[in-house]
């Protein structure tokens, strides 16, 4: 078991407890979590301002950890009493929270995501720690669905506060009884192949046409393309390496071989050097720019569809399928977890449509084989003559 020793000391005229150990980085990293620590160059150690809230604080910080901490050498009675404000409380929940999450290995958007939801929830039964079932319905009945937000981050508030629950334990109710709603089953709004061709023509600028023609040439994610180093195109091998994407895994995807004339044209007048498409300072691209430009690409190419670039990517995967390309191949290339999302693109390729004729159509037609003598016959004349 590792061994902390806690000090007392005078340090900016304030009394502060030092925090001392052998050198261990998973130590020095699971500390640094913490909010109000600091580093002492002259101490040699890291601290935090002596009062007894922020010792219990640290104390509940390390719990459940390899570690043993010494605080003898701490006088209990002189530390000054400090109250912690309802920002205090809150702040030390949502941190302590925060590690919780931080050690199951949650994406830092999905901890971001977590975080907000149930920072809402705390603050909205601030008077209480001792929920019920109710309580929940209550502030999803105001606070979510009173505000009108998605049916996704309605599914999301639910996982937050389910993890929660388990982080501190509450046992006033079971939490498999908190359901999530239905997912929306939207189909994904996919462009036409001569439609991508008319975009990609209409955006005049170098660099642009190359970010929209990879996004849709590869089927990629518009973080997937910002994410994207040089070092992972594989012109040779006409590969392009995922690193970590969603569900922290990585992946290939393919380099379209009509794609490299313009990669190389691009490289050649941008030259960037880290990131395939770069902002100021050689710092990562923007998504807000990519829709920017995109949108004023569709107005030019009189597209009047709603057009994202997550639409690209749709198409990417609808285009493959038209054809003919087996969706298992599809649904690596795309990076799904699972064979079912990949399975709504069966419901908006034209293939297997265009084989199906309307009722209205067999109707028109069989009218026609009987008045064979009037080919000209149309829904456009006057069909009782």
């Amino acid at each position: 078991m590792k061994k902390i020793d806690l000090t007392q000391f005078q340090h900016h005229a304030a009394s502060q407890i030092g925090i001392h150990f052998s050198f261990d980085r998973e130590m020095i990293e699971f500390i640094k979590l913490l909010k109000n620590i600091s580093w002492s160059q002259t101490f040699g150690c890291f601290y935090f301002l002596a009062n007894r809230f922020n010792l219990e604080s640290f104390m509940v910080h390390m719990q459940g950890k390899n570690y043993l901490v010494d605080d003898s050498a701490i006088n209990h009675i002189q530390l000054s009493r400090h109250i912690p404000s309802e920002n205090d409380l809150l702040e030390t929940r949502i941190e302590l929270f925060k590690n919780y999450l931080t050690g199951k290995r949650y994406s830092e958007s999905t901890i971001a995501t977590y975080l907000s939801f149930t920072g809402k929830f705390i603050r909205f039964h601030k008077d209480t720690e001792d929920y019920t079932l109710r309580d929940v319905d209550r502030f999803v009945e105001k606070e979510i669905a009173g505000k009108r937000y998605a049916i996704s981050s309605h599914r999301q508030c639910i996982s937050a506060l389910k993890h929660y629950f388990d982080f501190i334990e509450l046992d006033s109710f079971d939490t498999s009884l908190l359901n999530r709603p239905e997912k929306s089953k939207f189909l994904p709004g996919v462009l036409s192949k001569e439609e991508v061709l008319d975009l990609l023509r209409a955006t005049r600028n170098l660099k642009h046409r190359s970010i929209l023609a990879l996004i849709y040439s590869s089927g990629l994610r518009i973080g997937e393309l910002l994410n994207l180093r040089l070092d992972h195109i594989d012109v040779d091998r006409k590969q392009i390496l995922i690193k970590q994407a969603k569900g922290r895994k990585d992946r290939y995807v393919l380099l379209a071989e009509s794609f490299i004339p313009l990669l190389y044209n691009y490289l050649q007048t941008y030259k960037p050097q880290i990131y395939f498409t770069e902002g100021q300072n050689n710092g990562q691209y923007t998504a807000s720019s990519i829709r920017a430009f995109l949108k004023d690409s569709v107005k030019r190419a009189g597209i009047r569809k709603r057009v994202t670039p997550h639409t690209l990517r749709h198409s990417y995967a609808t285009h493959m399928l038209e054809n003919g390309i087996d969706i298992r191949y599809i649904q690596e290339l795309l990076g799904h977890s699972r064979p079912e999302t990949t399975m709504i693109y069966t419901h908006v390729t034209q293939k297997d449509l265009m084989k199906i004729r309307s009722p209205l159509d067999e109707s028109l037609k069989e009218l026609m084989d009987r008045n064979k003598d009037n080919p000209n016959l149309r829904l456009s004349r006057n069909l009782l003559g």
